[in-house]
């Protein structure tokens, strides 16, 4: 019965592993394109919808455009604009904690008895000590800069007008493969006239820089490390 047991461990552990076998010896692959907006069409919020504007006939100009004939910001659904990152966050945090307690406790009493002719005493004492002490040190220091340009595609348009936006970036150099996506929620007014926007106009973004390939596999730690860091209770 245990043999059956450890069987099937181990076939558990080499079918979580298979993925990462057949990339043995190869370069990361490039994902298709058009892959980093799939599912990207649900929005998950709905705004209270805008009055549409009155038509007015025999008129070239759309209140929309910042311009008479053209406007080349984005403004539909499949539109492609420009947005910029550019990231330099800083932070340093240092926390001390000093505890102790200190509790002494003492009893002590008496007993004389005596009865016809017969007496006797005695005395007791009994004490108690208790000392606890705790300290705790924490520092945090960390410093990011980030500054690119990734272009992304109008996902949906919400009732009020607002764009919801997303796009994915892929960068393979030799066998690592760096991975940028972002998301987020845009006014067409924060547009520029470039087709370009700050990252920082961008509502409940969502940016992600990381990779995949021979590098960030050496910087994790191994699949038994991480399983022993969750179980151990020490």
């Amino acid at each position: 019965m245990m043999r059956k047991y450890v069987l099937l461990a181990g076939a558990i552990l080499l079918s979580g592993c298979a993925s990462d076998l057949r990339e043995v010896n190869k370069e990361p692959a490039l994902s298709p394109v058009g892959a980093g907006i799939d599912g990207g069409t649900v929005s998950t919020y709905r705004y209270p919808e805008t009055p549409s504007a009155p038509v007015k006939k025999f008129s070239l100009w759309d209140d929309r455009q910042s311009r008479l004939f053209t406007d080349p910001r984005a403004l539909r659904a499949g539109d492609i604009l420009t947005v910029k990152i550019k990231i330099n966050d800083r932070a340093k945090f240092k926390n001390q904690n000093d505890r102790s307690r200190t509790a002494n406790r003492s009893l002590g009493f008496g007993v004389d008895l005596g009865w016809d002719g017969w007496s006797t005493s005695g005395k007791g004492k009994g004490s108690l000590d208790s000392k606890t002490e705790t300290n705790a040190d924490g520092a945090i220091e960390r410093s990011e800069n980030l500054e690119l340009n990734v272009a992304a595609i109008v996902t949906d348009v919400l009732p009020n007008g607002n764009l919801m936006i997303k796009g994915s970036q892929e960068v393979r150099v030799n066998a690592e493969m760096r991975v940028l996506t972002i998301a987020g929620m845009v006014r067409p007014a924060d547009i520029g006239a470039a087709n370009t926007i700050s990252y920082e106009r961008i509502a409940e973004a969502r940016i992600s820089y990381g990779g995949r390939g021979r590098i960030t596999e050496v910087q994790q730690p191994a699949y038994g490390q991480q399983v022993l860091d969750q179980v151990l209770p020490f």
